[in-house]
């Protein structure tokens, strides 16, 4: 074996070539606003004083149990991302990495994540954890090739580790975490209609029945990213009604304002069915989500 400085490096380069693929694998983008959404839910759940040690227990579990989903969805559709532009180049497809090794690492994610949740935020936290994890790999995922109503599903899977950042705070579920739940639900409708309108045709040749594959028109996606988005406007300032706190004026007003923007989008794109509208609706759901959640954090110290 060669041990000149070269060789070295290039072997280096190799290691952290590979170390990149498996991140990749975990969607760590995705990952990182969901992790937010879990560490916000903990704060509204405890007005504003969370237990810190809990929330980053929960907040690690969250991420391991996250990741080992997307890693084990990539696994399940590593020959339709093929099939795919703009999935053909991730490690599975391209070959980068096994689809035994990227079996292992799944696993091994998602046993230490619910086993990490289990010994320190609880059984309840675990068990949401692990209800996450099935219905994102078990159900939706294959779905995906079998009926639109895969975003419904998906968009369970993707509100519920909320409830992971509340029940780690020892908080009873009641209204406000129901509405935290709906705000993440609905948020999910515009934001995939936006983005299953723009990559219809790779859905399409992927064998996915994404609402625009099915109803090539746009007029469903666009009826249902404009129910979604004004429920979404509504269920938005549940959180601060009946508040004790003086800043929840200024908290709905805000809510409302960005749900409406939203809203407008997705009217807009009901009505022209373009990539242009669809673009400006999904970055339109891009700004709403981490601004609501600024709002709903600011909200115990206004």
């Amino acid at each position: 074996m060669s041990t000149t400085p070269l060789a070295f490096e290039e072997r280096r380069a190799g290691r952290m070539a590979i170390a990149v693929d498996y991140v990749e694998l975990t969607k760590p983008k995705i990952a990182v606003m969901l992790l937010a959404a879990v560490a916000v839910s903990g704060c509204v759940a405890t007005w504003g004083q969370p237990n810190l040690w809990n929330l980053f227990h929960a907040i690690f579990g969250t991420a391991l149990v996250a990741a080992s989903s997307c890693v084990w969805n990539q696994w399940i559709e590593r020959r339709s991302d093929q099939l795919m532009k703009r999935t053909r180049e991730r490690p599975l497809p391209a070959g980068r990495i096994s689809a035994h090794s990227a079996a292992m690492f799944g696993a091994a994610l998602g046993s230490i994540g619910v086993s990490y949740l289990l010994a320190t935020v609880g059984w309840k936290v675990a068990a949401i954890g692990a209800t996450t994890w099935l219905l994102y790999v078990v159900v939706y995922t294959p779905m995906k090739r079998t009926t639109p109503w895969n975003t419904a599903v998906g968009a369970i899977a993707g509100a519920l580790p909320l409830l992971m950042g509340w029940a780690a705070m020892g908080a009873p579920f009641d209204l406000r975490a129901a509405a935290l739940f709906a705000i993440l639900f609905f948020w999910q409708f515009p934001h995939f209609m936006a983005i299953a309108w723009i990559y219809r045709k790779d859905y399409a040749q992927a064998g996915m029945q994404m609402l625009p594959v099915v109803d090539p028109t746009g007029v469903r996606a666009g009826r249902q990213a404009i129910g979604a988005a004004l429920a979404l406007t509504l269920v938005s300032i549940v959180p601060f009604l009946n508040a004790p706190l003086d800043g929840a004026p200024w908290c709905v007003a805000a809510a409302l304002a960005l749900g409406v923007g939203q809203l407008l989008l997705a009217v807009r794109f009901s009505v022209r069915r373009d990539d242009r509208s669809a673009r400006h609706l999904l970055w339109a759901s891009l700004v709403y989500l981490p601004a609501m959640l600024g709002v709903l954090l600011a909200f115990p110290i206004l």
